[in-house]
């Protein structure tokens, strides 16, 4: 006679052990299936750029708390901010006002002159050696498979066709070659791109190959616009978040990443952001159909992170109440010290306005010499309105970096002025006028021009 006690035992025995395949499954870390990678980037520095900074911690807790481990997570950021003698709270980086400490538990990957942008692409590309020959010793490089989904957050000053680094800045061409390798190598099944930076569009808009490599991605601003600064707080007296950056991960804190799409979280992140820059998308768009959770983790809590509690974005203040366009940040709050302050440190901050206002007018005057010596002076502000296009890549590129050879005293990657001055270049050499003569200008106008020494 058969034992249904027995029976009724390696039954549930059974469906223990299906249970638990399953949620291995679903979680995306079993044999069978992909793990999640991430990498976070802050490719600015100084306590001006604050918000860069707690963008990419605030990023860090998301994809923790939602089960990526810290292997499989590599962080760049400059590391000035936390500990900077600005800071009137030491060790503490928040993202909102009134927010939880976001510095605590953030890897140090890489930190100070390692943030640079051939190191980046070395991270993409998975080039440990590469990447030791340019660091000089051993680091964190993704190690993702054909099966893997992996995403990139990058927080930071942009231009047109480029991302700005403290001393440098990262082409869309070698962009583009970097996430182009990533593909051959076959280092992901999909991969997304949330990109917070000033006509970050344009490293995207002209990527033809996008959409057929598995790629989607999403960006603060359009390839002409600003991204804007937000939150600026009158004790730690800078700027705390960025306005799309703020909102995509406000709805991440409290939204089931397992429901919501990507489609629907740009929907809303571009509803919130509407009136400031136009948030775009580029690439396959059926990845947008996707939960979020696919990419930036798919447990809702993880037993082996530290606890991690954020304010609901719901109570959160809207960041479009205060938002400064990128480059007027250091302007603005300069502004707002010398209405707070009195006494010598008010002189002290209208001295700083004073200098950082003759940058802006030399920094214009240098564009305008440049325009005026290739064609006509009066043309200037139509190649600084004009949408760019990037066509002739190569005439900007090189010109760019003839700039930066030329003139240190411009001092481009810190001058964001010139960064949303670089499109009267592009410009220039989407026109008539042969890049020969373009670039024997900027010779001329640097051999002239004061700020240049």
């Amino acid at each position: 006679m058969v034992d249904l006690t027995y029976l009724k035992s390696i039954g549930l025995v059974l469906l223990v052990v299906v249970t638990a395949v399953v949620v291995v499954h679903a979680d995306g870390d079993g044999d069978d299936e992909g793990v999640h990678w991430a990498v976070l980037v802050a490719g600015s520095n100084t306590y001006d750029n604050y918000r860069h900074q707690a963008d990419i911690c605030h990023a860090y807790h998301i994809v923790r708390k939602n089960g990526i481990p810290d292997d499989r997570i590599i962080v760049m950021m400059y590391d000035d901010i936390a500990h900077n003698p600005l800071n009137p709270f030491q060790g503490n980086i928040i993202n909102q006002p009134n927010g939880t400490n976001l510095y605590p538990g953030v890897p140090k990957d890489y930190t100070k002159q390692e943030v640079r942008p051939e190191v980046f692409t070395k991270i993409l590309t998975g080039d440990e050696e590469g990447l030791e020959k340019i660091i000089g010793r051993k680091g964190k490089v993704l190690k993702s498979g054909p099966k893997d989904y992996v995403f990139i957050n990058f927080a930071d000053h942009g231009g047109p066709g480029v991302f700005l680094f403290p001393h440098d800045g990262l082409y869309s061409d070698d962009f583009h070659k970097a996430v182009l390798e990533m593909h051959e190598k076959k280092m992901y099944k999909q991969m997304l791109f949330y990109v917070e930076a000033c006509e970050s569009g344009s490293m995207f808009f002209n990527f033809t190959q996008l959409s057929e490599i598995n790629v989607f991605a999403t960006t603060s601003a359009s390839p002409d616009e600003p991204s804007h600064g937000c939150y600026y707080d009158d004790v730690r007296k800078t700027f705390l978040g960025d306005v799309y950056s703020v909102n995509w991960m406000q709805d991440s804190d409290k939204e089931n990443l397992k429901k919501e799409t990507l489609a629907q979280q740009f929907k809303l992140v571009k509803s919130k952001t509407w009136g400031f820059s136009h948030v775009s998308e580029y690439g396959d768009l059926n990845i947008s159909k996707k939960p979020v959770a696919d990419f930036l983790g798919t447990l809702n809590s993880d037993s082996n992170s530290k606890p991690y509690h954020f304010h609901s974005g719901s109570t959160a203040p809207d960041p479009r109440l205060d938002a400064v366009p990128a480059e007027k940040v250091k302007e603005e709050i300069l502004l707002r010290k010398i209405a707070q302050l009195t006494g010598d440190e008010r002189e002290q901050h209208k001295t700083e306005l004073g200098k950082l206002w003759q940058i802006k007018k030399a920094t214009e005057e240098f564009f305008r010499f440049i325009v005026g010596d290739v064609i006509q002076e009066s043309l200037f502000e139509h190649f600084v309105k004009q949408p760019i296009k990037l066509s002739d890549f190569p005439c900007y590129k090189q010109s760019v970096k003839l700039i930066m050879r030329l003139c240190p005293g411009l001092d481009v990657p810190q001058n964001y002025y010139a960064v949303r001055k670089l499109r009267v270049l592009a410009n220039l050499c989407d026109s008539t006028i042969s890049a020969e003569q373009i670039w024997r200008s900027i010779g001329q106008v640097a051999s002239r021009s004061k700020i240049c020494a």
